[in-house]
């Protein structure tokens, strides 16, 4: 199937060094920017056979019609380049970042003759130094307020100095001392931009050495008796450790660094990132990806960071999840953006206080990955869109507005469950979901069959004339509703069972369909070939969702069946009660570990003794 590729180039025409390379489509736009320490060898795998590529890879070489390729010295040099051509071409399969908001920065002027503080979102401002950025515009303009009892800098706009430099009369914030006022020229210019100065390191991290000079003057001026300056001294203390307080410490006083968490699924990826300096949370933000190819964890941290640093000064370390396999030439990209001679580490947190703030990070990336998909599933329009896509993609005569997804689930053949799970209008109505439990089956597929089965029974010509009764009850009639779409967790042979459970029983009018989970590919019955949905469409993502709750529904009740099954054998025990069994399982948290554990271990838990112990690991382990 390679050979389909009319454009793809001989094998013996592409270098073996290292380079960056573009597809193109037919109008020459950039589809796709990558690198490679070994161009042949990369571009190789683009043009295996095409049945054997991955979904989104071959939806890619099929829309390009060219590739073109630039060489380069190093594996350095390539990054570089990459990073600027998608800067430039903006290639849609490449990694799509969505940036939610503009985050606000704190910048202070200090190219000004005299400087100001003030809270903006905007990064343009010449010589100004930028810090953040912060997830709450309120929560930084706090700190500048208190910080300002401390460093009395200008913070009005240009406007206002004018005014109160022509009127000679400062204003509000000179009066109550949050201003030294320049503007009537109480102090110089001079003196007000080190204190501008000594603002922005205190920002920077300087923060304790502040303090303590500030406490030291304090003490001096009372041994002197000059109590004014001393109670002036502090209340500057007071307003910084006020400040301080506002930023929680998580590291030691010098650590300066970013933290990176990432969660990611097979459509999108959430990142956070937590800004600390001097051992202080200083900024925290978080963004979207969407991913159009398959990226894995090292791939995804790689472009990450130089989307977060394309305009950001990195700090001395950055710790990520997983190292990229070109880390040293990263780190290299990164010491430049530092400055000149400076240098950059990239390091996995792996103990101690870095790794639990790193586990905070990766928690909060979870978070917004789950917040993510529950607005968008929330949008109303974005669900009628995916609606209309699904109908089109699998050639229904009209919308899917009633779904239904069936999962098995099984413990090594043991314990066989399925579940049913419904979605109206792009919603899922838990009160229709169903369970099953399956006393035999031979595989997935026979189980897929016995539950069609017995979920098609109430929708056959009988069982609809019977669902007209009114003496039925609510729970049986809405058991009876057909649904538009039918879909099954797996491949081609699910399809093909739960086909063979639609002819046997003789139910006609429904849709069915099965999304394989290796490659999200949409199968239809009697069908050689997947549908293959966009990877961002809401489409996918609508099915995605029905396949994943029926999947949470399915092990939610074979974890639940276990545990019945369990308290069972233990009740069967003599001496072992249902407080007893209790306080077993709450000890161990976990069937499979109370099973694990060995006599001495279940000893411990209170009312068990020794002798009760050895019976009960007898009767598990029997």
């Amino acid at each position: 199937m390679a050979t389909d590729l009319s454009w793809r180039p001989k094998a013996g025409d592409i270098p073996q060094q290292p380079g960056v390379y573009r597809f193109r489509d037919a109008t020459s736009r950039v589809l796709y920017v990558g690198k490679a320490r070994n161009l042949r060898q990369r571009l190789s795998n683009y043009f295996a056979p095409l049945a054997t590529l991955h979904d989104r890879t071959r939806k890619m070489v099929q829309t390009a019609a060219s590739v073109e390729w630039t060489v380069v010295a190093n594996d350095f040099e390539a990054l570089q380049l990459e990073y600027t051509w998608i800067k430039e071409f903006d290639p849609p399969f490449n990694v799509q970042y969505k940036d939610d908001k503009s985050y606000p920065y704190l910048a202070i002027t200090l190219g000004d003759a005299v400087p100001r503080v003030f809270v903006t979102r905007n990064k343009g401002i010449p010589k100004a130094r930028y810090f953040g950025p912060y997830s709450r515009a309120w929560a930084i303009r706090d700190t500048v307020d208190v910080l300002l009892k401390a460093f009395p800098m200008r913070s009005c706009s240009d406007a206002t100095y004018k005014r109160a430099a022509q009127t000679g009369r400062p204003c509000l914030l000179g009066d109550i001392g949050k201003c030294a006022a320049p503007c009537v020229g109480r102090v110089t210019p001079e003196q007000h931009k080190s204190i501008a100065v000594d603002f922005a390191s205190f920002m920077g991290g300087n923060d304790t050495g502040f303090v303590a000079s500030i406490t030291k003057k304090m003490r001096d001026a009372a041994a002197v008796q000059d109590y004014e300056a001393a109670a002036r001294y502090r209340d500057q203390v007071q307003a910084m450790e006020t400040a301080l307080e506002k930023n929680v410490v998580v590291l030691d006083d010098g650590v300066d660094a970013d933290l990176f968490g990432i969660a990611h699924d097979e459509l999108a990826a959430a990142v956070q990132q937590f800004i600390v300096r001097g051992g202080r949370i200083r900024g925290v933000r978080g963004w979207v990806v969407d991913k159009e190819l398959d990226l894995e964890l090292p791939e995804l941290v790689e472009s990450v960071l130089q989307n977060a640093y394309d305009d950001e000064v990195p700090p001395r370390d950055v710790f990520v999840p997983a190292l990229p396999d070109d880390t040293p030439e990263l780190e290299k990209w990164l010491g430049e953006r530092r400055g000149p001679g400076h240098r950059v580490e990239l390091r996995v947190a792996k103990r101690g206080d870095k790794a639990a703030l790193a586990q905070t990070v990766a928690t909060n990336a979870v978070n917004a990955l789950i917040l993510y998909k529950s607005k968008r599933s929330a949008d109303f329009v974005a669900r009628s869109q995916a609606l209309s896509d699904i109908q089109e993609a699998l050639g229904m005569p009209e919308a899917p507005l009633r779904m239904e997804c069936f999962d098995v689930s099984h413990l090594s053949g043991t314990n066989i469950v399925a579940s049913m799970v419904v979605f109206e209008d792009g919603l899922p109505r838990k009160d229709q979901y169903r369970r099953f439990s399956i006393p035999e089956s031979a595989d997935d597929t026979e189980s897929i069959y016995q539950v069609l089965t017995r979920r098609l029974a109430y929708l056959t010509p009988a069982a609809q004339e019977e669902a007209d009764d009114p003496a039925l009850d609510g729970r049986r009639r809405k058991f009876a509703y057909p649904p538009q779409l039918l879909i099954v967790d797996g491949g081609q042979p699910q399809v093909a069972a739960a086909q063979r459970a639609l002819e046997e029983m003789g139910v006609s009018g429904i849709q069915l369909c099965g999304i394989a989970k290796r490659l999200e590919e949409i199968w239809l019955p009697d069908s050689d070939f997947p549908v293959i949905l966009p990877r961002n469409s809401d489409a996918l993502f609508l099915i995605q969702r029905i396949r994943d709750e029926a999947h949470r529904f399915a092990i939610s009740y074979q974890r639940q069946k276990r545990r019945r099954d369990i308290q069972s054998v233990l009740g069967e025990i003599p001496g072992l009660g249902p407080s007893r069994v209790k306080e077993l399982l709450k000890h161990f948290g976990s069937v499979a570990r109370l099973k694990a554990a060995d006599e001495a271990a279940v000893a411990e838990v209170r009312g068990i003794g020794p002798a009760l112990a050895s019976t009960i690991v007898e009767r598990l382990r029997g």
